[in-house]
């Protein structure tokens, strides 16, 4: 029987706890040199959420990446527990191969509270089922790119992403450093918010860092080009559901130093602001073009 990729994903999020704050998490191959920047995120949130003793829900989370992850290799998350105080929870978590630490991510959990609320107004996009889906690359095409690149082009994953500006990644041309993209899981999951939230923390590492190449007419897809995650923030505003359509709004503004930073905001089809995102990372294009791979994780 064949499982489909949103239980693969769901396998890949829950961990296998070793000690009270010891887990261990496998990973998977996507398309990508190492392992997906994505995939390390949500594990490393789902370890933290698991040593909570009391109803707190993420709501910010902060990330370096430190070193590539081995795809062949599990991933040792290991949790302290900094703080547990009258409203908030803070967890740090390290993760480590090979004896080594490849990430550290803190997070802080609060108890429910009534406030004050305000947001920005969600921009004016068509719907998802307004925009046709992402044809595929042609056969001929992918039998010409990296194994790699091969691999991610024919994946099925557990998201679709529908973009509401599509870019051809393979011949990207210059254009300004925003983007808007509709996505959701591909199939319906349980009401777990700390399942949904981890499933939005491995989401938001697409798109993301490949907003600052719009400028440049450059792509991961090109051999020349290597993109890697520096380190990421995300912050939880509201309930939302991941295999409901989220908008995920991106722009870049800056690019400098071979490195390039994105912001997002994720709505919900409602137009309330569920998440907001930033991230920088590494882009460097090669002179030499035969000689350097595509590495790294981003679209």
């Amino acid at each position: 029987m064949t499982t489909s990729p949103v239980c693969e994903l769901i396998e890949l999020l829950s961990l296998e706890r070793l000690e009270d704050n010891l887990f261990r998490g496998q990973s998977r191959d996507i398309g990508t040199k190492y392992v997906f920047g994505g995939q390390v995120l949500g594990q490393a949130l789902s370890a933290a959420q698991a040593t909570l003793s009391a109803p707190r829900s993420a709501h910010s989370l902060h990330a370096y990446f430190l070193k590539a992850g081995d795809i062949e290799a599990p991933i040792v998350y290991q949790v302290d527990r900094t703080r547990d105080g009258g409203s908030f929870s803070v967890r740090r978590v390290t993760a480590i191969q090979h004896g080594q630490p490849i990430f550290f991510l803190a997070a802080s959990f609060q108890q429910d509270e009534d406030g004050g609320e305000h947001q920005l107004s969600m921009p004016e996009v068509p719907q998802p089922e307004d925009i046709e889906p992402a044809p595929a690359v042609p056969e001929q095409v992918i039998a010409k790119l990296p194994t790699k690149v091969q691999r991610w082009l024919s994946r099925h994953g557990p998201f679709e992403f529908r973009q509401v500006y599509p870019r051809d990644e393979l011949k990207p041309p210059k254009r300004p450093p925003y983007q808007q993209v509709w996505f959701r899981l591909t199939e319906k999951i349980g009401d777990d918010p700390e399942l949904h939230r981890a499933m939005l923390a491995y989401a938001s590492d697409f798109h993301l860092l490949g907003t600052a190449t719009f400028p440049h007419g450059i792509s991961y897809y090109q051999p020349n080009v290597l993109m890697a995650s520096l380190d990421h923030a995300l912050w939880f505003h509201r309930p939302f559901r991941a295999d409901d359509w989220l908008l995920y709004s991106i722009d870049s503004p800056s690019a400098q130093g071979s490195r390039g930073l994105a912001r997002g905001m994720i709505y919900d089809r409602e137009g309330r602001l569920v998440a907001s995102t930033a991230q920088e990372g590494l882009i460097r294009v090669a002179p030499d073009t035969a000689e350097t791979p595509a590495t790294g994780s981003k679209e």
